[in-house]
């Protein structure tokens, strides 16, 4: 009989009855200090970001890179033609920096564009999406979690992760079913 080497430790997970429950226990968390940690609904629960004492979203920044370069990319595939390349006079109409407004239907579509890709491909990013696999997966209960599970999970990466104070902490909380989820 071969020997199994050890499972890693992943986190430290525990069940709550209700939404409420859950929303007090994320506040007792966050005023702990712990800093990995995550919770877990069948739906969205509301002012759970503030409880969990998350901030602004860090999703603004390349979405706002990105729909500069669209519209910094539509004034260079519009203006370098018609007023660099091939600058055509029609009827005494400039062929200068004047003539953007004709193109300002492209900026604008071009910023939009630009920007909702960012978005998608930068969400996608710090999701780390797709993920095929999570440890919490491995635990039997948390597949009540996109029925009627409501579910706290300490990382144990986490500085403040103790096994056994981790475990009474969120008993401490109300937390049932405390379970260790490995890798």
């Amino acid at each position: 009989m071969a020997l199994q080497p050890p499972r890693k430790v992943y986190a430290l997970g525990a069940e709550f009855q209700t939404a409420g429950e859950l929303f007090r226990a994320a506040e007792k968390v966050r005023d702990a200090g712990f800093k990995r940690w995550d919770v877990h609904s069948p739906f969205p629960i509301h002012g759970m970001d503030k409880a969990m004492g998350m901030g602004k979203s860090w999703l603004s920044a390349p979405v706002l890179i990105g729909g500069t370069s669209g519209f910094f990319f539509a004034m260079i595939l519009t203006l370098v033609p018609s007023t660099v390349l091939y600058p055509v006079v029609v009827h005494g109409k400039p062929t200068s920096f004047f003539t953007t407004p004709a193109f300002f239907p492209i900026m604008f579509e071009l910023t939009v564009l630009f920007s909702a890709f960012t978005t998608v491909f930068a969400l996608l990013i710090f999701s780390q999406l797709p993920k095929w696999y999570h440890p919490l997966f491995n635990w039997e209960r948390f597949s009540r979690v996109t029925d009627n599970g409501f579910f706290l999970v300490i990382e144990a990466r986490d500085p403040k992760f103790s096994e056994s104070k981790t475990r009474e902490f969120l008993e401490g909380l109300g937390g049932q079913h405390v379970t260790l989820v490995h890798d």
